[in-house]
């Protein structure tokens, strides 16, 4: 497998066939490689606060603490290959990078086509909503009508999971989680269904412009690391190092600073990924 030279914003178009395997990356011993060339490299989306950039312009987020650990406990470097969402399956399995942490949720879907390990995080799906124009709507039938507008990330399972709680709905793709967060901020959509903390943390910066409908979340999600397929060995490793650190307690403190708290947000641009600083 080939080191990405170059750690960019990557496009990959759909999603690869299902049985074509001519331009698919071997996996036979993908620790091996990580330990020869000393590098572990790691695609990872752009979500908050998953990965996103600092003030300084630097890769961090809940993603990028778990990497750096399991780069660091590997005896390795690392390596961050920021990814359009919906080309990260591709881009793994064309061997652009190693493996996936960014807080990608585990579906039958995108199991055929990759491997999971066991689960490093816990979160849901949530909802925020424009006092504006959804004011009263609490209900889910009140949501799961055609005149209702409703934003999720493109490529992301809020879209997937969305369209199957709310099918008569429409849905509004966007590649950027704060346009999509001004737009019901301005009530020119009605809603926007995201993964926690974010509606949490929007509904607290703007409670004259936004509520949450549903004070639970409407999915609970299992997120894990992905990697190619026909690896038991590096399977078993990452397995193990979530094992190891869900014991130590490291994966919970690090859960509950980035998705229990607000006290990054002084590091990241406002208005950027997060609402700005009052």
């Amino acid at each position: 497998m080939k080191l990405a030279k170059l750690i960019t914003s990557t496009v990959f178009g759909g999603l690869l066939t299902l049985g074509i395997t001519s331009n698919v990356a071997s996996a036979a011993d993908l620790i091996g490689d990580i330990m020869k060339k000393g590098v572990l490299t790691i695609g990872v989306g752009s979500f908050v606060p998953t990965a996103m950039r600092d003030l300084k312009g630097e890769l961090t987020g809940n993603a990028v603490d778990v990497g750096n650990k399991v780069a660091k406990d590997m005896g390795v470097e690392v390596a961050y290959v920021p990814t359009a969402w919906d080309g990260i399956i591709p881009g793994l399995l064309a061997g652009k990078f190693d493996t996936i942490i960014s807080g990608m949720t585990i579906t039958p879907q995108r199991n055929l086509q990759v491997n999971f390990t066991i689960p490093y995080l816990n979160s849901g799906l949530g909802m925020i909503a424009s006092k504006k124009i959804a004011s009263g709507m609490t209900t889910m039938a009140a949501w799961n009508k055609p005149s209702v507008n409703l934003a999720c990330h493109r490529g992301s399972t809020a879209c997937v999971f969305g369209m199957e709680l709310f099918p008569k709905a429409k849905f509004l793709r966007y590649d950027d989680d704060s346009v999509a967060a001004q737009d019901v901020i301005k009530g020119s959509i009605h809603a926007w269904v995201t993964s926690e903390p974010k509606p949490t943390y929007w509904g607290l910066y703007y409670p004259e412009a936004l509520f949450k409908p549903f004070s639970e979340s409407l999915i609970q999600t299992n997120e894990s690391f992905a990697i190619r397929k026909g690896d038991v060995d590096a399977l078993n490793f990452f397995n193990n190092w979530i094992l190891v650190h869900q014991g130590t307690g490291w994966l919970q403190a690090r859960h509950d600073y980035w998705f229990g708290s607000l006290d990054w947000l002084a590091n990241v641009p406002a208005n950027k990924y997060s609402p700005p600083k009052k």
